[in-house]
């Protein structure tokens, strides 16, 4: 078998991972793990909680744009974590007629929980891996990661 052989072999096998892993059914699941305790976050309201804190102060056009979600959705679960006290909504400084959508220091605290909930179920998955496979793992996923972000990036220009 030949390195282009192989290689096809590989990036189909990725790219079926991927697909699974991005499957509705299981990032819902993922979702509700995580979220099980986290008062005011559900598995519909947490790509928005997580959103706002990866991006920062953020229009709920750019977030929905972002997270891959209808704006008007993205709107609704926002009012939703609001009502929670784990968002607020403040005058975007560009353009008087937006708002940002920011997280209260509740809102930080429930995503430091998320992503503590996360790295621990990750960290149960892979506890069985052979001896730097997970650190292998993960800085390939990472190289990954970034190569297709940089290609996305090139794209937009």
């Amino acid at each position: 078998m030949s390195d282009t052989t192989r290689d096809n072999t590989s990036a189909a096998r990725v790219a079926a991972a991927i697909g699974a892993l991005t499957q509705r059914a299981t990032r819902a699941g993922l979702y509700s793990r995580l979220t099980s305790g986290v008062e005011g976050v559900d598995a519909t309201t947490y790509p928005v909680l997580s959103g706002i804190d990866r991006m920062g102060p953020v229009t709920a056009t750019k977030l929905a744009e972002v997270i891959g979600m209808d704006r008007t959705v993205t709107t609704r679960y926002a009012t939703r974590l609001q009502e929670a006290g784990l968002i607020d909504r403040r005058p975007d400084p560009a353009d008087a007629r937006a708002t940002r959508l920011v997280l209260t220091v509740e809102g930080e605290r429930a995503v430091a929980a998320l992503r503590g909930a996360l790295e621990s179920f990750l960290a149960e998955e892979m506890a069985t891996w052979p001896p730097g496979e997970a650190a292998a793992f993960a800085m390939r996923l990472e190289l990954l990661t970034e190569s297709l972000a940089q290609g996305e990036a090139d794209r937009s220009r």
